[in-house]
């Protein structure tokens, strides 16, 4: 039995999605996680429609409805990677439990699939500070307190598959604290 377990664990497909409001490092972290994994990266933001990095830029919030649709084709385009390989990286606000409960779909119609999030966490004026430093981008600071007003931080009781990872330090500390809790989740599978 336990060798039958451990030919079905060697099966499994990994989602690991890097979450947090704007500044927190998703894209930063979740590249630097891809390229560890050897596994492909998703940019959560080029996955936005047209209109709403339009409703961003203007300053306005995007709402449930706005949201719910950039969700799906998010979780479409990590179940579409996972067809070629082992598992896939993903950036992704998901700054309300239920948009992650959107990504968790992926793991309930497909049960080698297992979904993982490291939740970024950071004071919102670090957050500020370092929207306000990026150049080029459709998220204006003007949002960041929005996102943080939005956000329900996840509950490690009721969502076990968040890791709370503080981000307000520097890259390579992050760095180092998200890898260790990887490698921990991932002990569990070996």
């Amino acid at each position: 039995m336990e060798q039958n377990s451990r030919a079905q664990d060697q099966d499994l497909q990994h989602i690991w999605i890097v979450i947090g409001p704007a500044g927190c490092g998703k894209t930063t972290v979740g590249m630097e996680l891809s390229k560890e994994l050897q596994m492909d990266y998703i940019e959560g933001d080029d996955y936005h429609p047209r209109n709403n990095k339009e409703k961003m830029e203007k300053g306005q919030p995007l709402d449930d409805n706005d949201r719910k649709g950039w969700l799906v084709s998010l979780r479409e385009a990590a179940m579409e990677s996972l067809q070629t390989s082992s598992g896939v990286v993903m950036s992704c606000s998901a700054l309300k439990k239920k948009y992650r409960d959107i990504m968790r779909g992926a793991a309930d119609e497909h049960p080698t699939v297992k979904i993982h999030f490291i939740f970024l966490d950071a004071e919102e004026e670090v957050l500020h500070k370092r929207v306000t430093a990026r150049k080029s981008h459709f998220m204006p600071p003007s949002l960041v307190c929005s996102q943080v007003k939005t956000l329900e931080k996840p509950n490690r009781d009721s969502e076990p598959d968040v890791v709370t990872v503080p981000c307000d330090d520097s890259r390579a500390a992050v760095r180092e604290r998200v890898f260790a809790a990887v490698n921990k989740i991932m002990e569990d599978y070996n």
